[in-house]
Order: C-alpha cells, then sequence, then structure tokens
C-alpha cells in the first residue's frame, strides 16, 4: 500500500515565505531555505516551492532558491510559479527539483503538460489548480469552475473535465487547491477532491484548509486523497509534520 503524503507548501514572496487566507492578506512567516530544513527535519515527505508572484511580474522563477532549497533537504520537491516554458522547466529541474508545477500556463496552454511529460516524464509533470464552488451546473456539472492566476481569472472550464482532461495529456500528480477553504483552516473541501480523485487514474494532493490532523485523515478517508498540502498550521507553530503523523490513526504514513 502507497504511504499519505504530507507535503508542507512554502508560498514565496521577495525571498520570504507568505500566508494569507483566500489568497489575500498575506503576512511574513520566515526564511524559506530555514523553513525547508526545518520541515525536512521533522519528517515531512515531500515539500512545494511557490513563487507567488513570478507569474503576475512576468518574470522567472528565482532559480536561486530552488538552488537552495535543493541543498538543504534530500526528498522530493516541486516548484512552481514563473514557469513559462520546457526551458524553464528543465532550469527547475536541473537546480535540484523532482517536479515541476503548471497551472495558469496549462490553462492557457495545456499542449504544455503533455510536451514536459514527453520531454522530462510524467512524475515530473503537476498539474495545480484552484476550483471554486458555482452554483451553474449546467455549465459546471462538478459545481465547481477553474480559475487562474490567483483566483483573478474565470476560466469557464469545468474542475472535473480539467482535471481529466489534464491527466490524459500527462500530468503525474494533481493538487487541489480549494480556492473557498485556502487559508480558512476549516477543513479541505473534500467534495471536489473526491470528484477528482475518483475521476483520475494518478495521485491527487488536497491542498487549501489543512487546520488539526483530523482533516488530514479527512482528505485520505472522505476525499479519496493520496496526500494533503499543508502551511498555516504549521508554519505558526501550532503543529509540527511529527506531531501530524503522530496524531493520525489508521492512515498508512511513512513515520519519522
Amino acid at each position: 500500500m502507497l504511504t499519505f503524503r504530507i507535503i508542507p507548501c512554502l508560498d514565496v514572496r521577495n525571498r520570504r515565505v507568505t500566508k494569507g487566507v483566500k489568497f489575500q492578506n498575506n503576512i511574513d512567516l520566515g526564511d524559506p531555505v530555514e523553513m525547508a530544513a526545518r520541515y525536512y527535519e521533522d519528517g515531512c515527505d515531500e515539500l512545494v516551492v511557490y513563487d507567488i508572484t513570478a507569474s503576475a511580474e512576468r518574470r522567472p522563477i528565482d532559480i536561486g532558491i530552488v538552488r537552495d532549497v535543493a541543498s538543504v533537504v534530500r526528498i522530493p520537491f516541486a516548484v512552481g510559479g514563473g514557469i513559462s516554458s520546457l526551458d524553464d522547466m528543465r532550469r527547475v529541474l536541473l537546480a535540484g527539483a523532482e517536479k515541476v508545477s503548471v497551472n495558469s500556463l496549462a490553462i492557457s496552454n495545456p499542449q504544455v503538460i503533455a510536451d514536459g511529460a514527453k520531454a522530462f516524464g510524467s512524475q515530473c509533470i503537476v498539474l495545480g489548480m484552484d476550483p471554486v464552488r458555482t452554483p451553474d451546473l449546467e455549465k459546471f456539472p462538478s459545481g465547481y469552475e477553474i480559475t487562474a492566476r490567483g483566483f483573478r481569472v474565470r476560466t469557464g472550464l469545468d474542475a472535473v473535465e480539467w482535471a481529466k482532461r489534464a491527466a490524459d495529456l500527462g500530468a503525474g500528480e494533481i493538487v487541489v487547491n480549494s480556492v473557498d477553504a485556502d487559508g480558512t483552516r476549516a477543513g479541505f473541501d473534500l467534495e471536489i477532491t473526491r470528484k477528482i480523485a475518483d475521476a483520475v487514474g494518478v495521485p491527487v494532493i488536497a491542498s487549501g484548509g489543512a487546520g488539526k490532523p483530523e482533516h488530514l485523515d479527512a482528505a485520505w478517508r472522505d476525499g479519496h486523497a493520496d496526500a494533503a498540502i499543508v502551511a498555516g498550521m504549521i508554519h505558526t507553530g501550532e503543529w509540527t509534520v511529527s506531531g501530524i503523523k503522530a496524531a493520525m490513526r489508521g492512515v498508512p504514513l511513512r513515520r519519522t
């Protein structure tokens, strides 16, 4: 049986980790390299590093942060933000990341998923998606629409249909980051996580809303997720990765 993975997420702006609620009111939390090292030592399974302003500022990702994180951890980590081409993917992977996360780029150019999978392998290509609940079931049968660029742009894409298309194109994993739950620490959106997990044949990662270990239990049991992203609950020191693992019961985990 594959183990359920716990993945800290580091949202980086100006070389500092930041966190907000529903992509707003972000506060400074610390140095990303120091935090990556701490979470690695505490037993996290993977990491995600997002350069959250790179795309909006139309600049490439800060490759120095990728190299610095790679120098202090010995676990897989994914990198996103500012990825606009296969050359950008190659630079990130050569800098030490194992995976590249694409979101807005994949929406505007879905072929990049297939091209990336062909060039580097499906296991390297992660689709990030930001679904928001909608009452328009005629247009969006899943009840969720995909947004882009930090929830600022509605795409007209149904969340489940987009996930299925991305998996068919070659995405090796899908991160379902609920806009409605992001930063609330009230629990993952299990409905859309489960719908996507049941519709695709690749691992699905629950994201947005983790506040206590029970939420991760629910992501596995009820959301059918293969992994969960955590941020605020560990960034603030309320929980540690090892503490979360110790509190989870019945979920297959890689114990520290």
